[in-house]
C-alpha cells in the first residue's frame, strides 16, 4: 500500500491497482489555432500544464504503472455527434468542420492528436471518445477491468468538463480517483478552483486531490 498526501484527507491504494488517466491533451485544445482558440479561449493556460503532466507521466512509467491515454474525437461521417452537442453557441468552427488542424475533432485529423511533448507510448491504451465522459460509447471500462485497476490518478483538461465528468463516471463505477492539481486546467481559472472544491467536499464526494510531487513521491517510494 502507497499513501499520497491529499485533500480532504490521505489517498491511500495498491500501487499496483493505481493507473493514469490523461484526459484530452489534444492539440486542438491546447495549441493556438485550435477549436478550443476558436472558442475565444486562452489556450496558454492549457499549453502551461504540459511539463507537469510530463513529469507525472514520466513517474508512472518510471513506475511500472499503466499510462491511458483520452481523445475526444467523432467518426468522420459524424454518426456518433448528437445535435446537442454540435449546435450549441454560435462558434467559429463547428465540429466537423475544416479548420487549421484539419475537420473538427475528428478521429484522423491532425487536430485531434495529442501533443508531442505526451506522445502516447505503443504499448499504451489511447481511448477515442465522442462525449465529455470517457465511459460513454467507449471500452474504457473493459480496459480498466482488464488491468485490475482500482484506483485512477487524473491529469488533463478541461478540469470542469471532461476530467470532472470522467472522475463522477468512475466513481460511480466504484473506482477511488485522485486529481493531480498541478497536471489539469481549465480555460477558465474560476472553473477549475470550482471543479477541485466540489470534488473534494462532503469527505470527497467525488473522489481527492494532490499535486504532482505528492503523487510522485508517493509511487517513487
Amino acid at each position: 500500500m502507497i499513501q499520497i498526501a491529499a485533500e480532504p484527507f490521505a489517498f491511500s491504494c495498491p500501487v499496483k491497482k493505481l493507473g493514469l488517466v490523461v484526459i484530452d491533451m489534444q492539440r486542438d485544445f491546447v495549441e493556438p489555432g485550435g477549436f478550443g482558440e476558436s472558442l475565444g479561449n486562452d489556450v496558454s493556460r492549457l499549453q502551461a500544464i504540459i511539463p507537469t503532466v510530463a513529469r507525472l507521466i514520466a513517474g508512472f512509467r518510471n513506475a511500472g504503472l499503466p499510462v491511458l491515454h483520452t481523445r475526444e474525437c467523432h467518426r468522420p461521417d459524424l454518426s456518433d455527434l448528437h445535435p446537442a452537442k454540435r449546435d450549441r453557441g454560435s462558434p467559429k468552427l463547428r465540429i466537423g468542420e475544416p479548420g487549421p488542424m484539419g475537420r473538427v475533432l475528428v478521429a484522423g485529423e491532425p487536430g485531434v492528436e495529442i501533443v508531442p511533448e505526451l506522445a502516447p507510448l505503443p504499448c499504451e491504451t489511447v481511448i477515442d471518445k465522442p462525449g465529455k465522459g470517457a465511459f460513454y460509447a467507449t471500452r474504457f471500462a473493459e480496459v480498466l477491468q482488464a488491468r485490475t485497476l482500482t484506483h485512477l490518478v487524473f491529469a488533463g483538461v478541461t478540469t470542469e468538463v471532461c476530467v470532472q465528468t470522467t472522475m463522477r463516471e468512475a466513481n460511480d463505477r466504484g473506482y477511488d480517483c485522485l486529481l493531480a492539481t498541478d497536471a489539469t486546467e481549465s480555460y477558465f481559472p474560476e472553473f477549475k478552483a470550482a471543479a477541485i472544491d466540489m470534488i473534494v467536499a462532503q469527505g470527497g464526494i467525488v473522489g481527492w486531490a494532490a499535486p504532482t510531487a505528492a503523487v510522485l513521491e508517493a509511487i517513487d517510494g
